[in-house]
């Protein structure tokens, strides 16, 4: 992953997911699943069932010549001079039943998924050129493992929009706590800004999704010291870690008010253009993975304290901006995802760990978690990272022509 530009926010890494080597992998279920009666080989009592398919384009599918149900590992050989990605599919309805992204020039990649009654074929799509769809193999027993109807561009625009509405409301709302909070510095009262940093920071914070469509904007108002030669003294540290850092540092209010002033600038530009922006739909899915996966990173190692000790409260902040972009996706993931079930309850058990950490409405710096508190607090968070790659994958508009 890149470092973070500048230390801001919005250069925090937003790679694509993993490569995404099975869709029935990022469910969590094709290689561990297996039909009653079938060995953890695939077929019972015997080895593993390996082919080598073709996965050029002049000769996509080629070479899958006896078809057999249980769990099955492709090993798919790219001879061609130009990166394909591939996908295993029934060619009637488009159901997705793994994938493997990027297979390079000469390259063989692995797929394993489970297979039953029905039809399928292997689409290769390469880059700069039209997809292929290889010969159909049909199987005439055994229960299917996971598949998915793929999501394209159009299904997720309504979603975007929703969200993008949803995120103006929210910088409205930043807009006035942040006022609030520049009026408290204004007239000398620290404590009083110090009770009000806190939510309107927390605002800004649930709105991870939208960040990369913040633009340059984003490092004005959540920018960090990383990478600035002058670190927490740099005359280009600014936004809420700023004054976060003046606030619990002891910098008088004369020094805190042209910082203050700028983030409710900052913010205020940010609100007042946010009509304009356009929000990419095809990303909405790798966002509602990346916010937490970034919470982790940066939220749970401290690494985006200035003094206040609430990363904990912005981790819970990050949980509940992941679930307002999973509301946007539920009709999409309800029909895809076999799992979601399972996703919300990892959701909610988040949400009920982070809360034990808020008491009488203060919340417990991270250096006085006890080591079986932070470890419980890592995997718990880390665990539900991992389900959420699902969504990103389930999400990822597949090319198909």
């Amino acid at each position: 992953m890149p470092l973070p530009r500048l230390g801001t926010r919005a250069a925090r890494p937003r790679t694509a997911p993993a490569v995404f080597v099975a869709l029935a992998a990022a469910l969590a279920v094709a290689a561990t699943a297996f039909s009653p009666g079938t060995s953890h080989h695939g077929r019972a009592g015997g080895p593993p069932r390996r082919v080598v398919v073709e996965v050029a384009p002049s000769r996509c599918g080629h070479g899958w010549n006896r078809p057999e149900p249980g769990v099955q590992t492709f090993d798919l050989h790219n001879s061609s001079d130009t990166a394909t990605e591939v996908y295993l599919e029934d060619p009637g309805d488009r159901t997705v039943y793994g994938e493997v992204e990027g297979v390079g020039p000469g390259a063989t990649r692995q797929l394993t998924v489970r297979l039953g009654k029905g039809t399928y074929a292997f689409t290769c799509v390469p880059d700069d050129a039209d997809a292929v769809t290889g010969p159909r193999v049909r199987i005439t027993s055994g229960r299917p493992g996971p598949g998915a109807a793929p999501v394209d561009q159009h299904d997720l625009i309504p979603p975007a929009i929703a969200y993008q509405k949803w995120v103006g409301g929210g910088l409205d709302e930043t807009v006035r706590l942040t006022t609030g909070m520049r009026r408290a510095i204004d007239r000398g009262d620290l404590a009083a800004a110090r009770s009000a940093w806190l939510p309107a920071h927390l605002e800004y914070e649930r709105l991870g999704a939208a960040y990369d469509a913040f633009g340059d904007a984003d490092a004005r108002i959540d920018g960090t010291d990383a990478g600035l030669p002058g670190g927490v003294h740099d005359k280009d540290f600014a936004g809420f870690h700023r004054v976060e850092y003046g606030l619990w540092h002891g910098e008088p209010a004369a020094g805190l008010r042209a910082p203050a002033a700028a983030l409710v600038k900052a913010v205020t530009g940010l609100r007042d253009s946010w009509s304009q922006a356009r929000m990419d739909p095809a990303q909405l899915g790798l966002r509602a993975h990346e916010i937490l996966e970034d919470t982790v990173q940066f939220e749970l190692t401290g690494r985006t304290d200035y003094g206040s000790g609430s990363n904990l409260a912005t981790a819970r902040a990050n949980l509940d901006g992941t679930r307002e972009v999973l509301s946007r996706l539920r009709p999409l993931l309800t029909t895809r995802y076999a799992d979601l079930p399972g996703l919300d309850q990892d959701m909610e058990h988040a949400g009920h760990a982070l809360d034990g950490f808020r008491h009488d409405g203060r919340w417990t710096p991270l250096d006085r978690l006890s080591r079986a508190q932070r470890e419980q607090t890592d995997a718990v968070l880390g665990e539900l990272v991992e389900r959420l790659a699902s969504v990103a994958t389930l999400c990822d508009p597949r090319r198909t022509v």
